[in-house]
């Protein structure tokens, strides 16, 4: 019910660059004639402030917006992002106003289908949340195809991926995108990973359980995943890797997800279950617990892989096998949301379905593609194994361990007794360009307190490591992502001191200046007075 959530903050939020240019992008292929556009952004890269601005620009142009979403809970969370971005919404969702005449419509497919006023709704654009599935739907379907075909039709999805043969890319024209998770790691906007995979003895047993519409049949998951040994070999694990971390669980059906938290109980760890009947207000109040530290381990079932935003968790437990990339991207990006707040320093998952193995790592993301039949663009991940001396996982064709060089003579399967850290290749270049940037950034804040100027940092960089920075590395780097205009004003004053004493035009101090703070930095703060 609309009464059942909290006002949030009006502050309007600020955009990262990164989502300023996505939004450009977007502008761009709008205005090069393209209607139906899919908009890529991954787990963590800010979907609700990115969509928010996207709809707030559609309403400062007096153009009228449908926002689709295909669950109950997300209606208020989007209403939640409308109100931050100070818009007028009406609601197409039981138990909610209906307002025809706001310029932005909250509806909900399931209710859609129920009332009809909406189909002579004149939207000028159509926004569907999570794309993958509402633009799938048979409401979605209708809207792009029947009754709302010459509307601009923006899908917004974490993966572009879907299962079965139809993609999004057979409904979208084109598509614009985040950086891909490793790329967000290194601008320090997601948390670096830690993955735990599970040996061959502890895993599921997944012989006889069959495949329906594209996953594994969840009937058949149940006998296999919801066992007692299975349950307390989890719990034994996460004592032993990631003892007191706050954890999310993503189980099989609703009473795996009770077993699994009746254990932690049991070991004397606060543990809760939510479901997809679990009530707003107390699915509030369970994730609030979760962040504040009351509750330690939340186990779910299809509730927490979409529209759950809690950055302080730090565990993922994989408990349900599954053979959607979009599903398990979903659920690891759970975890991978940074929290200074809380002092977290990684995500991590441990991994009883095999789902790594089977599906990769967010890191290993390349660049996004845009489906469709013919194109699926999925590749499946390598083969990998455990090396048997310091339990690390690696491809199949690396055949000295880049951890303790422990050679291979054959291709034999190694089993072990307990889960092992998984490093993809990527991951382990990604922890040296974050010692890279972290000893970058300290030499910029040095040069700050003492007055030198920025190149100072990027000489002490080149003699350190033989190479220039990363440009990136300079946002953020002095004052963090979120400076004060105080913080802006003391900044340029510091240039200004440089550019007298070393003779630079203004054109430098206004480079330097959106260095730190990007290119969306409000320019008259470099006029502005103390």
């Amino acid at each position: 019910m609309q009464a059942e959530y909290s006002q949030p903050s009006l502050q309007t939020p600020s955009l990262r660059p990164y989502q300023n240019q996505l939004i450009k992008d977007l502008y761009v292929k709008l205005g090069q004639g393209y209607r139906r556009v899919a908009i890529v952004a991954g787990t963590g890269a800010g979907k609700t402030v990115i969509g928010g601005k996207i709809c707030a620009d559609t309403a400062a142009r007096g153009l009228r917006l449908m926002f689709l979403v295909h669950l109950d809970v997300l209606v208020g969370q989007t209403y939640e992002k409308m109100q931050a971005f100070g818009l007028r919404c009406g609601f197409i969702k039981a138990g909610w106003k209906e307002d025809p005449d706001a310029p932005i419509q909250i509806a909900s497919i399931q209710t859609m289908e129920k009332r009809s006023w909406w189909r002579d709704w004149k939207a000028n654009v159509v926004f569907f949340d999570e794309g993958h599935t509402t633009v799938f739907s048979q409401i979605g379907q209708e809207i792009i195809y029947r009754t709302h075909p010459k509307a601009v039709q923006l899908a917004m999805t974490a993966t572009p991926y879907r299962l079965g043969r139809e993609q999004l890319g057979d409904h979208m024209e084109t598509f614009v995108a985040s950086p891909v998770p490793s790329t967000l790691q290194q601008m320090g906007y997601l948390a670096p990973m830690q993955y735990y995979g599970v040996s061959r003895d502890s895993q599921i047993n997944l012989e006889g359980v069959r495949t329906v519409a594209g996953d594994f049949d969840e009937r058949d998951l149940k006998n296999a995943c919801d066992r007692p040994e299975l349950v307390q070999r989890i719990v034994e694990e996460w004592q032993r890797l990631t003892p007191g971390k706050r954890t999310i669980a993503f189980c099989v059906d609703v009473e795996h997800a009770r077993h699994v938290a009746e254990a932690f109980r049991q070991a004397e760890i606060s543990a809760a279950v939510v479901d997809g009947s679990t009530p707003i207000k107390e699915r509030q109040r369970l994730y609030k617990a979760l962040g504040s530290g009351e509750l330690t381990v939340l186990t779910s079932c299809n509730v927490i892989s979409i529209g759950f935003d809690e950055p302080s968790v730090e565990v993922g437990l994989l408990l349900r096998p599954t053979q959607s990339r979009a599903l398990h991207y979903q659920q690891v990006g759970r975890v991978l949301r940074v929290s200074p707040r809380t002092g977290k320093t990684c995500g991590i998952i441990l991994d009883q379905a095999n789902n790594l193995q089977r599906l990769g790592f967010p890191e290993d993301i390349q660049e996004y593609h845009l489906p469709t039949q013919k194109q699926p663009g999925l590749h499946e991940p390598q083969p990998t194994k455990q090396c048997p001396d310091c339990n690390r996982l690696m491809w199949g064709f690396v055949m000295t361990c880049p951890g303790c060089g422990y050679v291979w003579e054959t291709q034999a399967q190694v089993i072990v007794d307990e889960l092992a850290e998984v490093h993809s290749e990527e991951v382990l270049r990604q922890a040296e360009l974050r010692q890279q940037a972290e000893f970058f950034r300290q030499q910029r804040q040095k040069a700050y307190r003492e007055g030198a100027a920025p190149n100072w940092a990027k000489h002490v960089f080149q003699q350190e490591y033989g190479c220039p920075p990363d440009s990136q590395w300079c946002i953020g780097s002095i004052f963090g992502i979120n400076p004060t205009p105080q913080d802006m004003i003391a900044y340029r004053n510091y240039l200004t001191a440089i550019a007298r004493r070393q003779g630079k035009p203004i054109t430098w101090v206004i480079e330097e200046f959106q260095q730190e703070f990007g290119d969306q930095s409000e320019p008259e703060l470099l006029w502005r007075n103390e």
